[in-house]
């Protein structure tokens, strides 16, 4: 995990991020998680230099984990794409109830179960593209997983997945997902993905983000 300065306060910068376009802050007492991802650019392929949370409440006093993550696909899948119309990456928005847990390729992670949005890049020049013309919406297997133990490439890690570069970050993530699976009894979870470009507020993390 990435460990969040004492002068920064991430729920708060969450919050005005939600608020400025409008998404739900999940606040509705104990391990009412709130999930997200910071698409930091510019937008460098292969790297995980984007940022990962999730806030809650426990006991009433907010917590606050961040990690590194990558919200792009890998150089490979951009340069021959799974789909002849072109690879996918999400689209910044709030996917309400979009994962459950379950398991990608073999090992625990979330599992799309509702619509999301994602750009379709066809020209296979490895560079990410970012056109509104190619938005589709549907299930297309953009899940949230883990890489390898301490991974530094994307590479093959991500086809469109937002997928946390280190194991043991992820397993402590899973078992906040657990964990309000228990208290809560809501199987499914909610994802927000923000582009920096597009949330000034959320600037104040980019120091945090690798290189």
């Amino acid at each position: 995990m990435i460990e969040v300065p004492a002068g920064l306060d991430l729920q708060k910068l969450v919050k005005i991020a939600c608020d400025q376009h409008g998404y739900k802050f999940f606040e509705n007492g104990d391990y009412d998680l709130n999930v997200g991802g910071l698409r930091t650019g510019p937008h460098v392929t292969n790297r995980f230099d984007d940022l990962g949370w999730c806030i809650y409440r426990k006991g009433g006093v907010w917590q606050t984990h961040l990690w590194a993550m990558t919200t792009d696909p890998g150089a490979p899948y951009l340069e021959q794409p799974m789909r002849e119309e072109g690879c996918a990456i999400l689209v910044p928005d709030q996917y309400r109830g979009c994962w459950r847990l379950g398991t990608h390729r073999g090992k625990p992670g979330l599992v799309q179960i509702k619509p999301v949005k994602v750009y379709r890049d066809d020209d296979r020049d490895g560079m990410l593209n970012f056109d509104p013309a190619t938005i589709q919406e549907g299930l297309f297997g953009i899940n949230q997983h883990r890489a390898g133990a301490n991974s530094t490439q994307v590479g093959k890690w991500s086809a469109g997945c937002q997928v946390t570069a280190a194991d043991a970050d992820f397993e402590e993530y899973l078992a906040m997902c657990r964990m309000q699976r228990e208290q809560r009894g809501w199987e499914s979870f909610s994802y927000t993905l923000f582009d920096v470009r597009q949330t000034p507020a959320l600037s104040a993390l980019l120091h945090l983000a690798a290189s």
